[in-house]
């Protein structure tokens, strides 16, 4: 049989292709912005149909009806991170969190979280029958692989994104065309304290270092002060819009890295139009599954990789809370610490832990300790620089009391005498 005969006999409506999904499957969503909204819109319509259809996302970037309190029966959202749809569902009892670094997902899906049902948007098949996963490869490739059930959206919106992103059609059992823009990440606002730290992180980049970037004003705003750089290289779970300006005026042009010279590589994609027209069909873009991209002794092979990471909290010890508010999940880890380690075994690479020294000017984000209940991200033994609008706090190689002035300085002023008063009970010495 050929693929297009096969394409033709698959073909079928959004209705059709979810009252294929039972009650109780789990269905894995493509990831971010490559989220299938067309599909997940036709299920929760459905939503009478099922009962505790579990579905799994990481960031969910879609409208996440599912996790509304009406569809409790009927849905129960299993989150690797959390996000604006998701937080409160987890925090009333209506969905769950799994915690697990980004690059061991896939793992999960052929061992403790078998995969039912994967509903993925991918663009039309080339002259061989092959879609690409577009802006979304990280877990959804795996979880392609190992579904019983795949759902595909075809959507000529999508980018096409490298050999390492495609799919067969005879791959998908149900196949939805239905075109519509990919959803996209507005670039953030990035004001004079981020513009501070972005300032600060720029001065630790040399020429020829290999990025990974996180999302947000942060990451958006160290790209400003690296105009005057050469020869950087992308590594990253991911990159935004940032990116594309630094790329077309030739200061990323990746061609210092170890690995993959020549090629931004990376697992996922959020960001606007402009983005998605950089990448489609750009030979030196190519997008990845997140277990190759993420794994820290892939990252190590890059030389110079500088990760860059924001966080929530951070102690006098150097432990880095980036995804809880005390008891309160509101994130996930997601490449942190892959790439944290991964910098670590790098030859010449560094890592840093980027925030504004206060939540809104009223809380300091360097503490004596994490809030109760706060999860550690990153230990105190893998964190390398912090850094906040006030400078640069080097933690490898420090002792405890070191780390605790190193960190009081770069502290908000407003707190900094607290800080020195808890530093000389602790350690029983004058600041």
């Amino acid at each position: 049989m050929s693929w297009k005969t096969y394409y033709d006999e698959h073909l079928m409506t959004a209705d059709a292709a979810v009252s294929r999904i039972q009650s109780g499957d789990r269905v894995v969503v493509a990831h971010a912005c490559g989220e299938p909204s067309h599909l997940v819109e036709a299920m929760v319509a459905h939503a009478d149909a099922y009962r505790d259809v579990e579905i799994v996302h990481m960031v969910a970037m879609g409208k996440g009806e599912y996790c509304k309190p009406e569809y409790q029966e009927n849905f129960r959202h299993n989150g690797f991170f959390l996000g604006s749809s998701s937080r409160s569902a987890a925090e009333e009892g209506r969905a769950d969190f799994t915690p697990s670094f980004f690059f061991e997902i896939p793992r999960l899906f052929s061992t403790t979280m078998p995969v039912d049902v994967a509903m993925v948007m991918v663009t039309p098949p080339d002259e061989n029958g092959m879609c690409s996963l577009g802006v979304s490869v990280d877990y959804t490739k795996e979880a392609v692989k190992q579904a019983k059930l795949v759902i595909a959206q075809i959507n000529p919106c999508m980018p096409w994104t490298g050999p390492h992103s495609l799919i067969s059609v005879e791959e998908m059992d149900c196949i939805v065309e239905h075109e519509a823009p990919v959803i996209e990440l507005a670039p953030p606002r990035i004001g004079e304290v981020e513009k501070a730290i972005g300032e600060h992180c720029a001065s630790l980049i040399q020429d020829g270092s290999t990025l990974q970037l996180g999302i947000g004003a942060i990451p958006d705003a160290v790209l400003l002060f690296l105009k005057e750089k050469k020869d950087l290289g992308i590594h990253s779970e991911m990159f935004s819009d940032g990116v594309v300006e630094l790329a077309e005026a030739g200061v990323i042009n990746n061609a210092k890295k170890t690995l993959h010279p020549g090629k931004f590589v990376v697992a996922f994609l959020m960001g606007t139009k402009r983005l998605y027209e950089f990448v489609n069909h750009n030979p030196d873009v190519e997008l990845r599954p997140v277990d190759y991209v993420n794994n820290p002794f892939v990252i190590a092979q890059n030389d110079n990789l500088v990760s860059i990471n924001s966080c929530v909290q951070v102690d006098l010890m150097g432990q880095v809370a980036s995804e809880s508010i005390g008891y309160k999940q509101i994130s996930g880890v997601g490449g942190q610490v892959d790439f944290v380690r991964g910098a670590s075994a790098s030859k010449g690479g560094i890592s840093i832990m980027a925030m504004p020294s206060t939540a809104k000017g009223k809380i300091s984000k360097i503490v004596p300790l994490l809030d109760e209940g706060a999860a550690v991200t990153t230990s105190r033994n893998d964190v390398d620089y912090v850094v906040t609008e006030y400078g640069v706090a080097p933690l490898k190689g420090q002792t405890l009391r070191q780390r605790a002035r190193n960190l009081i300085a770069i502290a908000h002023p407003d707190f900094r005498e607290e800080l020195k008063a808890e530093y000389e009970r602790r350690f029983h010495c004058a600041y």
